[in-house]
């Protein structure tokens, strides 16, 4: 089968960053889909895995933690999806990935494609949509009747922009986005926030600035070690902190003593390393906002389409992750 992989940890400008090459075909294992992939989106763990992650001399790493195509074949125990169905998932970080013609996928982390969407459309959304679910729901445990204020941290990225989006559409919560470009902050609006402010700013005084004296909740999705100490001083006593990157820096946990604030941190792919006993709430939540995608309450969140699966295109597309720049998800389909 087609894939594209690497074999050395290099910068994404080098040629042999990613590589187009020809892999054996995946079997199946018991509770396994075997999935002709259709379309993939790009994600920072992808480019993180690529320079963190060099596989053992001589053998290929296939990335890709996102995709939407057609179930082919499944494994003896499987009793949620049959051949032809149309799925979406974002997989298991301990597995090959998605950019292959045919991956192999626990049927507990897979969901019923939207039957509104394209393939390539749906591809931009597993991922962020249990990350930001996952976050909002099981971490931050926010319910319909929460009241407060959520402040999200970089809104118009993928994952900020799902959760901007679950948000408004399922809590009672004022949204407040944070973006600094016209362009993403009229983004962040379009999504649903009902205030948009410029994360190159102190967040406490741009909150000042809209009439928002404090938050009960903020998601931090990137930069949050460099936002930190006003994340702190811009929440509610007993309010809540969740975060999904990588600071740089480590982050002082008794600057919450104070205020008796919450951190907690959310990693999508925790369920399926650990195989936890609640590991089939991802097939569960992907269903949920496939209706929510039908109903026409959520919005795909593509924002760039690269072109066919090869290994120039996705050279591309990790290099415009690694900028910073992107607003959605970057996506590929067919090969």
């Amino acid at each position: 089968m087609k894939a594209v992989a690497y074999r050395q940890s290099l910068p994404i400008g080098e040629s042999e960053s990613l590589l187009d090459v020809t892999l054996p075909e995946p079997t199946p294992g018991p509770r396994d889909l075997r999935v002709r992939v259709q379309a993939i989106s790009v994600n920072p763990v992808d480019t993180k895995v690529r320079m963190r992650a060099a596989p053992p001399p001589g053998e290929h790493k296939v990335l890709g933690w996102d995709a939407a195509g057609i179930v082919e074949s499944v494994g003896e125990q499987v009793s949620l999806f049959k051949p032809g169905d149309r799925v979406w998932y974002a997989g298991a970080i301990t597995r090959p990935g998605s950019n292959a013609e045919l991956q192999c996928v626990d049927e507990r982390i897979v969901g019923r494609m939207p039957q509104s969407l394209s393939f390539a459309q749906a591809a931009a959304l597993p991922l962020t949509a249990i990350t930001a679910w996952e976050l909002l729901f099981d971490r931050l445990e926010v319910t319909a009747q929460t009241q407060g204020a959520l402040m999200i941290v970089g809104a118009a990225g993928g994952v900020g922009s799902i959760l901007t989006q679950l948000a408004r559409q399922l809590t009672s919560l004022t949204v407040v986005g944070t973006a600094s470009r016209p362009e993403t902050q009229a983004w962040v609006r379009e999504l649903g926030a009902h205030h948009v402010i410029d994360h190159g700013q102190p967040l406490s005084a741009e909150l000042q600035r809209i009439g928002v004296p404090n938050v009960t909740h903020v998601a931090s999705l990137t930069q949050t070690d460099r936002h930190y100490a006003e994340i702190v001083k811009s929440l509610a006593p007993q309010g809540r902190l969740g975060l999904i990157d990588d600071p740089t820096q480590p982050l002082d946990v008794m600057a919450l003593k104070g205020k008796s604030l919450s951190l907690r941190w959310e990693l999508m792919f925790t369920r399926s390393m650990f195989q936890t006993p609640d590991m089939q709430a991802q097939h569960e939540l992907l269903n949920r906002v496939a209706q929510l995608v039908d109903e026409g309450r959520i919005r795909t969140t593509l924002g760039e389409h690269f072109g066919v699966i090869n290994a120039a295109n996705l050279r591309r597309a990790h290099a415009f992750i690694e900028s910073g720049a992107a607003r959605g998800k970057v996506v590929l389909e067919g090969f």
